[in-house]
C-alpha cells in the first residue's frame, strides 16, 4: 500500500483528536459552571453518561441531515437536562454555546498521533476530512498542535455536503488535486469514513481501537499500527 498511496487523509474526532476525553472535561466545566448538579440533583457522572448517550443520537441525526447545526448545539442539552425533569430552552442554549467555546480548546490526542503524524508527514501529503463545524474544527487543530502537518482542511460545511456522500471526496480530491486511486482515509467511523471513501474509490483504514467493527479490509486497534502498513 505504502508504494502506491500518495495522499492520506484522516477524519479528525475520535480518530487523532480525543474527543471523549476533551469532552468529558468540557462537560464537566460546564456542569459546575451552570449548577447543573444543584438545578437537576444529578451527579456530574450521572449527568454526563445521559449527555454522552443523547449526543451520539443528535449527531446521527445531524449525519443524514435531518437536524441542523443550531438544533444539535443545543437540543443535545436540552434533552440531557430535560431526561433530568429540568425543561429550560434558554439553559440548554446557553450551554450549546459554551460547549463549542470550551471543548474545542482542549488539546488531548489519540494515543500515538502525534508520533504517527510525525512519521506520515514526512512521507505523504496530508489532510483532514471532518464532518465536525467549520470553525470548531480549526480551534481543535490549532489547539492542539497539529494544524501544521495538514495541507488541507476539508469540514462538511466547506463541502456542501457530509461523510458518507461522495461529494465530500469528490471535493477533496478537487481541492487537493488528489488522485482517487492513490488517496487513503483513516478514521474510525465505519459507515461515515470507511464505507463512504470506499464508495468513492478511496482505500480506507479502519481506525477500530475497541474491535467493535464487523467488516473486511484493513482495520487497526492503535494508530502506530500505521507505521507497518504505510
Amino acid at each position: 500500500m505504502r508504494d502506491s498511496i500518495a495522499h492520506v487523509f484522516f477524519d479528525l474526532d475520535h480518530t487523532l483528536w480525543d474527543f471523549e476525553t476533551n469532552s468529558r472535561l468540557a462537560v464537566g466545566e460546564l456542569f459546575d459552571r451552570f449548577g447543573v448538579g444543584r438545578l437537576t440533583g444529578a451527579g456530574e457522572d450521572e449527568f454526563h453518561a445521559v449527555y454522552v448517550r443523547i449526543n451520539e443520537v443528535f449527531w446521527e441525526r445531524y449525519r443524514l441531515g435531518t437536524i441542523t447545526k443550531a438544533e444539535l448545539r443545543s437540543g443535545r442539552f436540552f434533552d440531557a437536562l430535560d431526561h433530568f425533569g429540568l425543561r429550560d430552552a434558554a439553559l440548554a442554549e446557553a450551554m450549546g454555546t459554551a460547549y463549542v467555546d470550551i471543548s474545542p480548546r482542549k488539546t488531548a490526542l489519540m494515543d500515538g498521533a502525534m508520533e504517527v503524524l510525525h512519521y506520515l508527514g514526512q512521507r505523504y501529503e496530508l489532510h483532514i476530512i471532518t464532518n465536525g463545524f467549520e470553525e470548531v474544527q480549526h480551534i481543535k487543530l490549532e489547539s492542539s498542535g497539529i494544524r501544521p502537518f495538514f495541507s488541507e482542511v476539508v469540514t462538511s460545511e466547506r463541502a456542501g455536503v457530509r461523510k458518507p456522500d461522495p461529494g465530500i471526496f469528490r471535493f477533496a480530491e478537487q481541492l487537493t488535486g488528489a488522485q482517487r486511486e492513490r488517496s487513503l482515509m483513516i478514521g474510525d467511523h465505519l459507515e461515515a469514513d470507511i464505507l463512504g471513501a470506499q464508495r468513492a474509490g478511496w482505500r480506507a483504514i479502519h481506525f477500530d481501537p475497541g474491535a467493535q467493527a464487523a467488516g473486511e479490509g484493513h482495520r487497526i486497534a492503535s494508530l502506530r499500527e500505521l507505521t507497518a502498513l504505510l
